[in-house]
């Protein structure tokens, strides 16, 4: 047994040198401040199926999109909201979901994307990026389905637009999805590359293809709340993915690469296999 007077144990091979402590390991997943925040947020706000279902249903026709707020021809159709909720609902709706299986299918998505997105732009420039690609997703939403009543709600044209977004620097070396990635904070501050250079990568138009395809076929994102008329809203991520993808300088603080400097960042241990 052992004694607090026992002597420390000797090396057995005093010839080799003694091994130093090991750093302590970085957490396989830190979330930024930004992107936490948001998720609770998201997470709190759905706790609103909690409440009796026709004061849920008012939130949803408040806080949802709906098309047919913004028909003219329709004086004696009232929808809960009035006039504030043609300006609010362009982003309000991005904050609410169906249940939980949509909530988390939104989240899943924007882990890894929005992880790296909020990290590049700080909190004050992600939450205004989130807002304006929900209203993009909600004005193709609305061009589409100018007579739809069901209310559109979900974050998905958000997350497509920080997917979007976050491909304009996510294959250059030393990003978060490169071979050669740095550490979280690094790797989401590379340079850029020009938009006529990342759709000229392969890589991107791989993953454009991927994206386009998981939409098609697994329908993740925006979705009606009736039951009998639930469907994908599919314009809506389109809206806010091509918003994130054109609107992403606006908003990056990380200085350009020249196109030149481009060719060469962009080669990764990939341009080999």
């Amino acid at each position: 047994m052992d004694s607090p007077h026992d002597s420390p144990p000797q090396d057995s091979q005093p010839g080799l040198p003694a091994a130093h402590e090991e750093a302590p390991r970085e957490p396989i997943l830190t979330l930024p401040f930004a992107l936490t925040a948001y998720i609770v947020l998201l997470a709190v706000i759905h706790l609103r199926v909690l409440l009796p279902p026709e004061l849920e249903n008012w939130t949803i026709d408040v806080f949802g999109f709906i098309p047919k707020r913004y028909d003219s021809s329709l004086l004696n159709l009232q929808i809960p909201g009035g006039a504030g909720a043609k300006v609010w609902s362009f982003v309000t709706y991005s904050l609410l979901h169906a249940n939980l299986t949509h909530l988390g299918f939104n989240v899943l998505w924007l882990l890894p994307f929005g992880s790296a997105l909020a990290r590049r732009f700080g909190a004050v420039r992600f939450f205004l990026f989130l807002a304006v690609t929900a209203a993009a997703g909600a004005l193709a939403h609305l061009v589409t389905h100018e007579h739809a009543v069901a209310p559109m709600i979900g974050a998905s044209a958000s997350v497509s637009g920080a997917m979007a977004a976050a491909i304009r620097f996510a294959f250059v070396r030393g990003s978060f999805l490169s071979f050669n990635r740095s550490d979280a904070d690094t790797a989401a501050r590379v340079p850029a590359l020009p938009l006529s250079r990342a759709l000229r990568d392969g890589r991107v138009l791989g993953f454009l293809a991927v994206w386009f395809g998981v939409n098609i076929i697994f329908g993740v994102g925006a979705i009606g709340v009736d039951a009998e008329t639930t469907s994908v809203a599919w314009q809506a991520h389109i809206g806010g993915f091509v918003a994130g993808l054109l609107l992403f300088t606006l908003f990056d603080p990380v200085p350009r690469m020249r196109n030149d400097a481009a060719d060469a960042s962009s080669r990764d241990v990939s341009d080999r296999i």
